[in-house]
């Protein structure tokens, strides 16, 4: 069986890399760092002109209609680059779970995301373990009345739309795409430039045409929190990718006691400790993102072993970088630092490792 990534794959791979080398360059990061933006315009505008923002949407909103692996590979190389746009939010979170249940008129919604034109953004994470659900949805007239609390939510003040799972009284989980307005959206604290919000929902009314799909069956739901896990987790396998590769150059270049530091034993024990955890994740978040495209019954409990390698062994790794490039790396000035609070970022948004491991234990005992 060839694990490798195929034709289509490594050009999509190429070309995001090549993009986002020139577009995050550091002088760039560090100047949108300055400028209070939510997210860089430039780079942004950069991705869809290239027609990367496209390779998920499906064919009839101008995308290529390709899948959970292609947007893996997109993903990773924003991981790589650490670079402050919205992909995750609008493709992960949103263009995704609306591709493959919205109607015709809300996959309209998608035309604009080709061309960098519109943000959307989806509320994978309420107070507690990450994927339950304890927002709810009643009738009432022509539409439904929405009650509850999400958190963490990216880019919820300039998305177009935010994907609102709720259980609907009676029926299932349903997702709702949900104006910003119609909710009450405050600051959360970030630990990077990404702006989350908590988003609450008191008696927010909406339309029947809300509903993704026009059903509560769940079936929503199931593609909304799997592709934010995959695309959470592809993130994270790019941010140590770019942590080691920074750390190893330091390592080669930097000296002390007339030697340099990866000369030192136990420097390339760190680094090789490094390594073996990016590995780790690497085979998991492939493995995922592969067997969710071919709808694999096991999809997510393979997704959950990256989760929770994403939560605590990488972010040992990421320490350990840290530790070896001394207070350099903690210096704001030196790229480093962005690639650990990357990682504490996805960690975040995937729950934690505590929890990652609850859900992977509650995934077996369904199997006993």
């Amino acid at each position: 069986m060839d694990f490798n990534l195929d034709e289509t794959q490594q050009e999509i791979r190429g070309l995001a890399a090549e993009v986002l080398a020139r577009e995050a360059a550091q002088e760039r990061l560090e100047a949108f760092e300055k400028s209070d933006a939510p997210y860089d315009a430039v780079t942004w505008k950069a991705l869809a002109q290239a027609g990367l923002l496209g390779i998920v949407l499906p064919e009839d909103a101008g995308g290529a209609g390709l899948g959970p692996v292609e947007l893996a590979v997109i993903l990773r190389e924003v991981g790589v680059r650490v670079a402050p746009v919205p992909v995750y939010a609008s493709l992960a979170l949103a263009a995704v779970p609306i591709g493959a249940h919205g109607t015709a008129e809300q996959r309209a919604l998608l035309n604009p995301l080709t061309e960098g034109g519109t943000v959307l953004t989806g509320a994978y994470r309420e107070v507690g373990p990450a994927g339950e659900i304890a927002t709810t949805a009643r009738r009432e007239g022509d539409g439904y009345v929405l009650n509850g609390v999400k958190t963490f939510v990216p880019y919820a003040r300039e998305a177009a739309r935010i994907l609102i799972p709720a259980r609907v009284e009676g029926e299932g989980v349903g997702v709702f795409l949900v104006e910003p307005s119609a909710a009450i959206i405050t600051g959360q604290p970030s630990a990077t430039s990404e702006p989350l919000s908590r988003v609450a929902l008191d008696d927010a009314g909406v339309g029947a045409d809300a509903l993704l799909g026009g059903t509560a069956d769940g079936a929503a739901w199931d593609t909304l929190r799997r592709s934010a896990v995959a695309g959470a987790v592809a993130i994270a396998s790019g941010v140590i990718e770019g942590a080691l590769e920074l750390t190893k150059e330091y390592t080669r270049t930097r000296e002390q006691f007339d030697r340099a530091l990866a000369q030192f034993q136990a420097v390339t024990m760190q680094i090789s400790d490094v390594y073996i955890a990016k590995r780790a994740l690497d085979v998991a978040v492939w493995a995922g993102v592969w067997r969710l495209a071919q709808g694999a019954a096991d999809a997510e409990e393979i997704l959950t072993i990256a989760a929770y390698n994403a939560c605590d062994p990488v972010m040992k790794a990421l320490y350990t970088c840290q530790h070896l490039h001394g207070g350099i790396g903690l210096d704001i000035t030196y790229p480093l630092h962005r690639y650990f609070a990357w990682g504490k970022h996805c960690g975040h948004l995937l729950g934690g490792g505590e929890d990652r491991l609850d859900a992977l234990g509650a995934l077996v005992a369904q199997e006993a």
